[in-house]
């Protein structure tokens, strides 16, 4: 992977357009793990797969099972990506659309949790014991281990699972390094946001990949925006090898 730069992305100093507040357009906090809707391509042609989500968070939340079987049975969903939130749905649904791969229409659920330590009970209802679909998944380094116990207590293979060195948006900003990442925030209208909190005493002294990557987690919805912009930026042949690994090991025919 490329290193850490010590520049700073503040020392860039062209000056950055208006924004328009709504333009941050993904919320995810009120919503219940496996509600939220994977937006933009990925569902491409099979609307139904949000009603799939919403089934399995139902079903997670204690009620039945009937409706998550139906709807997997009628979307011919047969492998389910397990991701710990929305930002990590964001960025992979953009790879995918980059890499020409739609998830929904090959039969593949890209799904949020709603945190990392309730895979192995995702696990359990759509893996083996449950929907008997195929598991795979994308997770940050110390998180690992709850990835591995849960699959391996479903009874699911491990192999499935891809792991970011620290966590998808150090992969993402690593992958296009920290002067294209500033100029994209500069292009979606936050320098100013970003220059204030680069001036901030604990950001001194820090690496760019650090201020960038502490940066992005700041404020509701930013996370989850710049997931999607830094992976929609990337060249195919810039894509991290987690997000590769994950993307090329699933079925390409429905």
């Amino acid at each position: 992977m490329a290193q850490d730069t010590a520049q700073s992305p503040a020392q860039d100093t062209a000056q950055a357009s208006a924004r328009n507040p709504a333009q941050d357009t993904a919320q995810a906090s009120a919503r219940n793990p496996a509600q939220t809707p994977a937006p933009g391509t990925a569902d491409g042609p099979v609307p139904g797969m949000d009603t799939f989500r919403a089934a399995v968070g139902a079903w997670f939340r204690g009620g039945v099972d009937g409706p998550a079987r139906e709807s997997a049975d009628r979307l011919g969903v047969r492998t389910a990506v397990l991701l710990e939130g929305p930002s990590d749905v964001a960025a992979v649904d953009a790879v995918a659309a980059l890499l020409g791969r739609n998830p929904a229409a090959e039969g593949i659920c890209v799904l949020s949790m709603g945190g990392a330590m309730n895979v192995g009970r995702f696990a359990r209802l759509l893996g083996p014991p449950g929907l008997g679909l195929r598991l795979t998944g994308l997770c940050d380094e110390r998180e690992q281990s709850y990835y591995a116990r849960g699959l391996e207590r479903a009874g699911a293979p491990t192999d499935g699972i891809f792991v970011c060195a620290a966590d998808l948006e150090d992969e993402l900003i690593r992958a296009l390094g920290p002067p294209r990442v500033a100029e994209l925030i500069r292009a979606e209208g936050d320098h100013r946001p970003l220059r204030t909190f680069l001036n901030q005493p604990a950001q001194q002294g820090r690496t760019a990949q650090r201020q960038l990557r502490r940066f992005l987690g700041t404020k509701k919805g930013r996370k989850i925006h710049y997931a999607r912009a830094l992976a929609e930026a990337l060249d195919p042949t810039e894509v991290p090898p987690p997000l590769t690994g994950l993307l090329t090991g699933l079925p390409t025919t429905p």
